[in-house]
């Protein structure tokens, strides 16, 4: 790995102010920024310290390996995506599950709109870029595919506990299928650049969910 020279006698200005948590955070800022561009491997540690301003010494006493840095990475994306994204919709136990579901789906067609769609899902590029070739990633991504399932799925369940849904609805599967599905357009937006693709396939998901809802 090739590294910048720089005047080992002269310290790094933003090293001057960062406390070990800025420093950590910083790094991890940056290397989210650029493997959500480029991905895992083409992002070099090099690449990470020069965004982040950190130096090498800095970056080894947080984190151990760039596979570390990784590991800490998806631990981030996926506290903000259930903090930011997923709870909001669902967190008035009393709400209706299939009106929770649809907020859901609501607040992903809004995130690519104000993305422009540019980048994607950031957990959907690291599973298929590192899903058959790291065994560690794969299976922490797994997980969080599997608990979004599960927030799914239990909404689901308890609308048809409540006579809200058709009672042959199967919570996990339609569940599996609307993450599937999204994780699909939300692919389709980034390639063709148009948010009219997720605006269609929000649409036809809720017609799909309309389809099992209960008339009163």
């Amino acid at each position: 790995m090739t590294t910048t020279k720089t005047p080992t006698l002269t310290p790094s200005p933003t090293g001057k102010t960062r406390d070990g948590k800025t420093t950590r955070d910083a790094i991890l800022r940056a290397a989210l920024r650029l493997m959500h561009v480029h991905g895992y491997h083409a992002t070099s540690l090099d690449d990470v310290l020069r965004e982040s301003g950190v130096g090498k010494g800095n970056f080894y006493y947080h984190f151990r390996s760039k596979e570390e840095l990784g590991y800490a990475i998806l631990d981030q994306i996926v506290a903000g995506f259930v903090e930011r994204t997923l709870e909001p919709c669902f967190a008035d136990p009393a709400g209706a599950p299939l009106g929770q579901i649809r907020c859901f789906l609501d607040r992903l067609e809004q995130a690519q709109r104000d993305r422009k769609c540019v980048g994607g899902c950031v957990m959907g590029n690291l599973a298929s870029e590192l899903s058959d070739v790291h065994e560690g990633f794969r299976m922490r991504l797994a997980t969080v595919f599997m608990a979004w399932q599960a927030r799914f799925a239990a909404a689901l369940a308890a609308a048809k506990g409540r006579g809200e849904v058709a009672a042959d609805c199967d919570p996990a599967a339609t569940s599996r299928f609307l993450v599937a599905s999204l994780e699909g357009a939300i692919l389709m937006t980034k390639v063709i650049k148009d948010i009219g693709v997720m605006e269609q396939c929000v649409a036809e998901l809720k017609r799909y969910l309309a389809a099992y809802e209960t008339r009163p």
